[in-house]
């Protein structure tokens, strides 16, 4: 009987501890998060591709810009414009852009061009299986 019992306690013990890990976890994350980080005259951008609930979010996230500053952002998706815009740098120098975008069959290929009006621009290209 007290075999039961240590065992009893010791599952009740485990389940405490694990319970608060589960939690913490994302529920409804598809797939990893895909991060492509790269400057632009003088501006760091952080490029993000996150699966989630069968749909993607994508962000372009442009920081230490000059405020003011204005900034075209073309995003694709499997080779099809969804995004081009000229955005304007906040007083802080941020762009932040988010999108929502269908999964589609196959891999899914994002790619962001980042071009500051009157400079030169990048591109970086994310592929998601």
């Amino acid at each position: 009987m007290t075999h039961a019992r240590t065992a009893t306690a010791a599952l009740a013990a485990a389940s405490l501890i694990a319970a608060p890990l589960a939690l913490a976890a994302p529920a409804h994350a598809d797939g990893p998060e895909k991060e492509r980080e790269f400057r632009v005259a003088g501006a760091d951008v952080d490029f993000q591709v996150e699966k989630d609930d069968g749909r993607f979010e994508i962000d372009v996230d442009i920081d230490d810009a000059r405020p003011g500053s204005k900034w075209k952002i073309v995003l694709r998706h499997d080779g099809k414009r969804f995004h081009k815009k000229v955005h304007r740098a906040d007083s802080d120098g941020d762009v932040d852009i988010d999108k929502r975008r269908r999964d589609t069959k196959g891999a899914d290929v994002f790619k962001v061009t980042v071009k500051k009006v009157g400079g030169t621009g990048k591109t970086r290209t994310i592929r998601i299986r």
